[in-house]
């Protein structure tokens, strides 16, 4: 055995050089680890230096590189090593024709340097050899070919005796270039996979974007030409906006329509009610929480905000936030800054803020329940919502565009009846463009026909539901008598529409939220706020 200095310059004992069938063994075992690497071809950089540690823990390689072609084709660069420092894989960049690993690129041959020091070609660019004071290091390179192209050169060190066989090391270092040229063209394969991918969620998207130029949103009514200029005019900017209107006329897709119209639309758009959630919950949904910070909290948990970091945060019914979380929003607004529940240290983010109600905030500034100076603050931009009742001619566009979803999800052809179709556009709609989506799926659903008629709608449709003498409102009949009263408040259509729901299905809420369009918490919500409690009967 032959003592040698490691890179420290310390006395190392080199190993036995194995016989030929435990060097057969040696290899075989190191193309195995090797092929099982290719999984991880996608990321290139990480499996080129796994394969070339697998050398030096197999077959005790001292040093080995792999400098490929750069981008612009005129050079090799040393793309992974196993032995070098950062530094020295920086230095080793060579000319296409210039020393050792030009000479095998430009030949496409092997080159074997049995001494370094008595090599004129080896230039040592990297200053990894001069820790080495004995002649016997050697130098074997091979080109890694893909196709009939040379890409590159694969070359290692080695610190054996003279009765080393370099036919061998270069017959299976050819080998190993041969699968690293395939993981080469696998991972080129992937990345134009990716791109095309990419390409195509971009022309995608796109397309979407532009489909009746209204981001989404169907509309032809001058209301809704207002909003869709709102749109527009607002989206570029980094002004918060405040969309007013009634349940479910379309104020979360007016949110999306502007974060997808401005400059962030590639980053997150982030949603949050403020309704469904208690004061504590909500704050930590918003800001998020360190562990420990309250009962239950078992981990970090990053809130809404952090999320939204350059890109937007959706903050619907904004007008039930409790007050104590309005004063942290507010700082937000104006510092961008906050902190997590159990955390002292301040955080900083780029979030646009889009905030929508439907109810008045004004009257709950008054009534101290919401804070003036957040009022002010998110109502820079405000757009209101026009409800369906005063977007007649957009009735039968939306119809059409509801009844095309549900056919094509429920693999139906349902058709409507002009008489269908004249009564809806005349019904008031007090649950907006919600109630009528969620009408259209119940009607392709329950049907059996192939047409819809008026006797296919629910019986509240077309039989008026009684309403107290002291309560206005306008009613459409179906036998084409018309009684006209004055208009409620929308607070009283939204309480009549709620306990209606209620009623017919035995104060379910489950089944009386699926028929409005909301979520349990919504009604329950609303059973709240209108005192809504089911009658007690002796």
């Amino acid at each position: 055995m032959d003592k040698q200095p490691n890179k420290d310059n310390e006395i190392i004992v080199a190993k036995e050089i194995p016989d030929a069938s435990s060097t057969e063994v040696f290899e075989v075992q190191a193309l195995y680890r090797i092929v099982k690497l290719i999984g991880s071809a996608v990321h290139l950089d990480t499996a080129l230096s796994a394969i070339l540690k697998v050398l030096h823990d197999t077959l005790r390689m001292e040093r080995a590189t792999l400098a490929l072609l750069d981008e612009s084709s005129q050079h090799l660069t040393i793309r992974a090593s196993y032995g070098l420092s950062v530094e020295e894989e920086r230095r080793g960049v060579y000319g296409l024709d210039e020393g050792i690993y030009g000479q095998v690129f430009s030949t496409v041959s092997p080159f074997i340097v049995p001494d370094v020091n008595s090599e004129p070609l080896f230039l040592n660019r990297t200053g990894a050899r001069h820790r080495f004071s004995k002649t016997t290091i050697s130098f074997i390179g091979v080109p890694v070919v893909l196709g009939e192209t040379p890409v590159g050169v694969l070359s290692v060190d080695r610190l054996f005796g003279l009765d080393v066989s370099f036919e061998e090391d270069v017959r299976f270092l050819t080998v190993l270039a041969t699968l690293i040229a395939q993981f080469l063209s696998l991972n080129q394969a992937i990345r134009r996979d990716r791109q095309k991918l990419v390409q195509e969620n971009l022309s995608l998207k796109a397309q979407l974007h532009s489909r009746h130029k209204q981001h989404y949103i169907i509309g032809q009514c001058k209301p809704m030409q207002e909003v869709f200029w709102s749109i527009e005019r607002v989206a570029p900017s980094r002004a918060t906006v405040l969309l007013l209107g009634e349940s479910g006329t379309g104020k979360e897709l007016v949110a999306q329509a502007i974060h997808e119209a401005s400059p962030r639309r590639d980053k997150s758009f982030v949603k949050i009610n403020c309704a469904a959630l208690p004061e504590t919950l909500l704050e930590s949904e918003l800001f998020g929480h360190e562990k420990g910070a309250f009962t239950g909290a078992a981990g970090t948990r990053v809130g809404r905000f952090e999320l939204a970091d350059k890109g937007t945060l959706f903050l619907d019914e904004i007008g039930e936030m409790p007050l104590p979380i309005q004063a942290k929003l507010l700082r937000v607004l104006q510092e961008q800054q906050f902190e997590r529940l159990g955390s002292t240290r301040t955080m900083t983010v780029d979030a646009r803020i889009i905030a929508a109600t439907n109810v008045s905030l004004e009257e709950a500034v008054t009534e101290g329940s919401f804070r003036n100076d957040l009022y002010y603050r998110l109502n820079v931009v405000p757009i209101v919502m026009p409800p369906l009742r005063d977007r007649r001619e957009d009735i039968p566009l939306l119809l059409d565009h509801f009844l095309r979803i549900s056919n094509k999800r429920n693999k139906k052809n349902l058709r409507m009846s002009k008489k269908f179709l004249d009564f809806l556009t005349d019904f008031d709609w007090p649950g907006n463009v919600r109630e009528l989506q969620n009408l259209m799926e119940r009607l392709v659903i329950l049907s059996t026909g192939d047409v819809l008629h008026i006797e296919d709608l629910p019986e509240h449709f077309i039989r008026p539901v009684e309403r107290k003498p002291d309560i206005s409102s306008s009613l459409q009949t179906i036998t084409g008598i018309e009684t006209t009263r004055e208009r409620k408040s929308l607070q009283d259509l939204e309480r009549e529409q709620v306990e209606a729901a209620l009623a017919r299905h035995g104060w379910v809420q489950a089944r009386a939220a699926r028929e409005l369009g909301l979520t349990q918490r919504q009604i329950g919500y609303r059973m709240k706020k209108f005192r809504l409690k089911r009658p007690q009967f002796p």
